[in-house]
């Protein structure tokens, strides 16, 4: 059996979890779903990221410590992964002992490479993003993703990575592997970053000024940079470097970020690594933002959607379904309250619960029996399979509701729920056979839909092997 290792990146804990945290949560559980389901050992990683300047400063403003302001938000985030059914095997916290020992012979490495040297330095950095910013990257003075965040000039003695030597290596990786990041679009951007030239970055700060961070190896006055910490924890989820046979069982790594993550994911970690003298990371999807009504979401503007509240609603796999096949998984999509009020009308309650219901109350009523499966009843077709492995969610998800059509159209034309009130004997054969092929139809998309939807999946095909009309899957709100 084949093994394959996913992980998010991790959500920074300044906020709560946000819709874009549960497209890429469930981007991630889906393509882990789908590869369990072809017999493909799988290990999925997800955890949060919880050093750094602002979970310093949020935890002052709440009057906390670092620490109990990160326990409290770790924990809100592993109930988001929870109540999204994300079927994750690590939740990784930045602050464990294990993540921080890792960080820090990550570190050890990195230095015997003689990638780390310390010198003075003077950038335009962004605390919104962690991150120093060229001119070219700022819009009018600010950081176009935080424009309400002041940019801060700073001048200090810090340890720096050369991420300068690492330019040539990365361009070969990319010419070699065209799908080393997708999309395309993605892969383009990086290279043209990249091609630019790149500039050695700054890892530490100072403990004096920021003294919530992983302590650097042999220097007690330097805490490491945020993005150096967080980005190990990569591999600290499978065990390196005090399990190298777990470690070497599951890397490489597919990663999955956002749009705004390209160049820490795809270009930093991947020098760090080769520093650290580990390979490569398997491949990085990138996916875009979700907006609502044409603008980033915000509280100020009243347009935030929270996806536990939709969960609320809804239920989860509404939600799921909803982000599966209407989010725009390779651009930026946008979402409103009305949009998706009217996605789970028309296609759940009005397609695929209609189905289920019709033809599982035909199938109680007139079947003496459930339906007896078959192996191909349940088989999952390749094109599926290859629309998820290829991050394609959107085309999976149509092919799935393609059936529910073809389902709807057979219904129409063979009107079984008519011919089953003939006196004709062979009607009535005629129709028996119709609804046990509806019944197939059923247990196919319920195989189709478990990666994105499993409990509707489960109660599907519960309700085919029960010859049960199971209660409204998506009741009308």
């Amino acid at each position: 059996m084949s093994a394959r290792y996913l992980t998010t990146t991790l959500p920074y804990v300044n906020a709560d979890p946000h819709l874009g945290h549960a497209l890429e949560f469930v981007e991630a559980d889906v393509l882990a779903r789908t590869l369990r389901a072809r017999g493909v050992e799988v290990f999925l990683n997800i955890g949060t990221d919880e050093h750094g300047a602002k979970i310093e400063r949020k935890a002052e403003e709440e009057g906390k410590s670092p620490q109990a302001y990160v326990d409290e938000y770790a924990a809100r985030f592993k109930t988001f992964a929870d109540q999204l059914d994300i079927s994750y095997d690590s939740f990784v916290r930045t602050t464990d002992p294990l993540h921080v020992a890792a960080a820090q012979m990550f570190w050890k490495k990195c230095v015997e490479a003689d990638d780390i040297y310390k010198a003075i330095y003077e950038v335009k950095y962004c605390v919104g993003c962690e991150l120093p910013k060229t001119d070219s990257e700022l819009v009018d003075g600010r950081c176009p993703l935080h424009p309400n965040v002041d940019i801060e000039i700073r001048e200090e003695e810090n340890y720096y990575f050369r991420f300068s030597k690492y330019q040539d290596v990365l361009l070969a990786q990319y010419a070699a592997q065209q799908d080393f990041v997708i999309p395309e679009e993605r892969m383009h951007e990086l290279k043209s970053f990249v091609a630019a030239g790149l500039k050695d970055f700054s890892i530490s700060r100072r403990r004096e000024k920021l003294a919530w961070g992983v302590p650097v190896p042999d220097d007690s006055e330097h805490v490491m940079y945020v993005w150096f910490d967080a980005l190990v924890n990569y591999v600290s989820a499978i065990g390196w470097p005090q399990d190298n046979q777990r470690f070497l069982k599951w890397w490489p790594v597919t990663q999955l970020a956002g749009k705004d993550n390209l160049r820490q994911q795809a270009a930093m970690w991947q020098a760090m690594l080769l520093s650290a003298g580990l390979p490569f990371s398997r491949n990085i999807f990138i996916h875009g933002f979700i907006t609502s009504g044409g603008q980033k979401m915000s509280k100020s503007l009243g347009n935030v959607i929270n996806p536990l509240d939709l969960v609320k609603i809804y239920g989860v796999d509404a939600l799921r379904y909803v982000l599966m096949r209407h989010a725009s998984h390779r651009e930026d999509s946008d979402l409103t309250l009305e949009v998706i009020h009217e996605h789970y009308t028309a296609h759940l309650t009005n397609g695929l619960g209609n189905l289920v219901a019709r033809v599982m109350t035909l199938a109680e009523t007139h079947l003496s029996q459930p339906v007896v499966l078959e192996d191909g009843d349940e088989k999952i077709e390749q094109s599926f399979f290859d629309s998820i492995e290829t991050f394609h969610f959107n085309e999976a998800m149509d092919f799935v509701f393609a059936e529910v059509s073809v389902a709807d159209v057979f219904m129409t034309e063979r009107m079984p729920y008519k011919k089953i009130k003939s006196d004709v004997a062979s009607e009535q054969v005629s129709a028996r056979h119709d609804i046990e092929y509806l019944v197939r139809q059923l247990a196919s998309i319920a195989a189709h839909l478990a990666p994105a939807m499993p409990h509707t999946a489960s109660a599907i095909i519960e309700a085919v092997r029960s010859n049960k009309k199971p209660i409204n899957l998506f009741p009308r709100l």
